[in-house]
C-alpha cells in the first residue's frame, strides 16, 4: 500500500468513528433534571430522590442502541480488513470502537444494577490499585480527606468571594481564552447555559457556564486552565490533525486521562485550591460508599453533616448516582480526576527522568488514553501525527515543569512518616 492511500484509509475510518459517535452524549443521557432536586428539598431531604427505572424510560435515548452497536462492529471489521491487526492507528481506533460499544450497553442499562457494573469496567472502581500491591483510589481519597480536614478553608474562601454573575463571567473568560485561541477559524466561544449540572462544561469549541451562578476570580482562572487550555484545546488539536482526526473525540479511557491532565494543569499553573480538592475527595469517598451499598440519602446525609451545604451535598451525591438509581450503585466517572492525575503525573515524571521531554507535548495532541502514548509517539515519528497546535502556558516552555519533576523523582523516595516525625517539633 502506498503512503498516500494509507493516509486516506486512516482518515476515512477516522471519519466513520467520528460520525458514529456523534449522537452519544453520556452525561446528557444520565442527568437528573432540576425537578428531582426541587422535590427532594421539598420533602425536607428525608426521602430518596424520585428517580426510578421509569424516569429514564421517560427520557429515551436519541439513537437506536442495536443499530449503533452494529455500526461500530462494522467499523471494527473494516479496520482489520483495511489496516490489519498490528497497525498503530488501527489499534487505537479498534479500542475506541470496543469502548463505544460498552458505552452503548451502559446507557441501555440506565436505571438498573447493570449500569453501575459497566461503569466500573469503563471508568474504574474505588478499590483499583495504582500499581501491583500499591495504594488504591480509595486510599488517595482518604489521604486527601485527612489532609484537607487540617486546613481551615475559610482563609481561602474569604479571598475568593463569589461575586461575578454568569453574564459577566462569560465576558471575562471569553477575553482570556481569546489570547490563546486567537485563530479566527478556531475561536472558542463562552456561552451561558441553564441546561448543565456543573458550574461549567466544555464542548468541541465552546465552554458553557451555568446560568444564575456566581463565580470568583479563582473560579475563572481554574475554568480557563481546566476547561479551556485542556478540554477545548485538546479537542481542537485533535480536529487539526491531518490524518488522525479520531483524536478529536474521546472514549471513557480518554476521559480518565483528560480529567487527570486538566487537574494536573490546574495545579502546576497554581489555579487550583483546597475547596476544589475537597470536592474531588468527596466524590471518591461517595463512590466508595455507594460501591459498598450506601444509598443516595446515606451519602447526602454524611456530606451535609460534615459541613457541606444542602446544595453541595446534593450535587456530590447526584453526580455519583446519576444514570443509576438512588440505591443501585454508582456511576464511577468522577474517579477519573484522581486516577487520571496520578497517571499523568507518573508519565511526565518518567519522561523527565528518561530525558524524553518530547513526549510531554504529545499529551495534548487530542483526546487520548495514557496507555496509547507509545503508539502515538510511533505515529509522530512516521509523520502520521503532528504536534499539538495549542499548548497550555506551563507546557509551552517546560523548563520549570522539568525542574520540578526532576526533584519530585527523589522526593517520592522519602519516607513521609519519618519526615513528619523529624519536622514535627517545628510545627508544635
Amino acid at each position: 500500500m502506498n503512503r498516500q492511500q494509507y493516509r486516506q484509509d486512516i482518515l476515512g475510518l477516522s471519519r466513520r468513528i467520528i460520525a458514529a459517535q456523534t449522537p452519544i452524549r453520556i452525561l446528557d443521557a444520565i442527568k437528573w433534571d432540576d425537578t428531582v432536586q426541587k422535590k427532594f428539598f421539598a420533602t425536607g431531604c428525608r426521602n430518596q430522590p424520585d428517580v426510578t427505572a421509569d424516569y429514564y424510560q421517560r427520557n429515551p435515548l436519541n439513537f437506536n442502541v442495536a443499530a449503533l452497536h452494529d455500526t461500530f462492529r462494522d467499523i471494527d471489521r473494516s479496520l482489520t480488513t483495511t489496516l490489519g491487526t498490528t497497525d498503530p492507528a488501527g489499534n487505537i481506533m479498534r479500542r475506541m470502537c470496543r469502548e463505544y460499544r460498552q458505552v452503548l450497553d451502559m446507557l441501555a442499562a440506565r436505571g438498573t444494577p447493570g449500569f453501575s457494573v459497566i461503569s466500573q469496567s469503563l471508568y474504574g472502581h474505588s478499590m483499583d490499585n495504582f500499581h501491583a500491591d500499591g495504594p488504591t483510589v480509595s486510599d488517595l481519597g482518604a489521604l486527601l480527606d485527612k489532609s484537607l480536614r487540617n486546613i481551615d478553608e475559610r482563609m481561602f474562601l474569604e479571598k475568593d468571594v463569589k461575586d461575578i454573575p454568569t453574564r459577566d463571567a462569560v465576558g471575562l473568560l471569553q477575553g482570556r481564552l481569546d489570547k490563546l485561541f486567537n485563530d479566527p477559524a478556531a475561536r472558542v466561544r463562552v456561552i451561558e447555559s441553564d441546561g448543565i449540572v456543573a458550574d461549567a462544561a466544555a464542548g468541541s469549541d465552546y465552554i458553557k457556564l451555568r446560568a444564575n451562578t456566581l463565580f470568583s476570580e479563582r473560579d475563572l482562572r481554574g475554568l480557563e486552565a481546566h476547561e479551556g487550555w485542556v478540554h477545548v484545546g485538546t479537542t481542537l488539536n485533535g480536529s487539526l490533525q491531518p490524518v488522525c482526526t479520531f483524536l478529536s473525540k474521546g472514549t471513557p479511557s480518554d476521559t480518565i486521562t483528560q480529567e487527570g491532565l486538566a487537574v494536573f494543569i490546574e495545579i502546576v499553573s497554581f489555579n487550583s485550591h483546597p475547596a476544589r480538592l475537597r470536592r474531588i475527595a468527596d466524590r471518591i469517598r461517595a463512590i466508595g460508599l455507594a460501591e459498598k451499598g450506601a444509598t443516595f440519602l446515606d451519602v447526602f446525609n454524611l456530606l451535609h453533616e460534615e459541613g457541606r451545604s444542602r446544595e453541595e451535598a446534593y450535587t456530590a451525591a447526584m453526580r455519583v448516582f446519576r444514570g443509576s438509581l438512588p440505591d443501585s450503585g454508582p456511576f464511577t466517572k468522577d474517579l477519573a480526576y484522581s486516577t487520571g492525575f496520578i497517571d499523568v503525573y507518573n508519565f511526565i515524571r518518567l519522561a523527565v527522568r528518561r530525558g524524553q521531554l518530547d513526549r510531554i507535548p504529545l499529551l495534548f495532541c487530542g483526546k487520548l488514553a495514557i496507555e496509547d502514548m507509545g503508539t502515538l509517539a510511533e505515529l509522530a515519528e512516521t509523520g502520521m501525527l503532528v504536534p499539538p497546535h495549542y499548548l497550555p502556558p506551563p507546557v509551552v516552555d517546560i523548563s520549570a515543569l522539568t525542574a520540578w519533576m526532576a526533584y519530585s523523582s527523589f522526593l517520592n523516595r522519602l519516607d513521609l512518616a519519618q519526615v513528619e516525625a523529624d519536622f514535627a517539633h517545628l510545627l508544635d
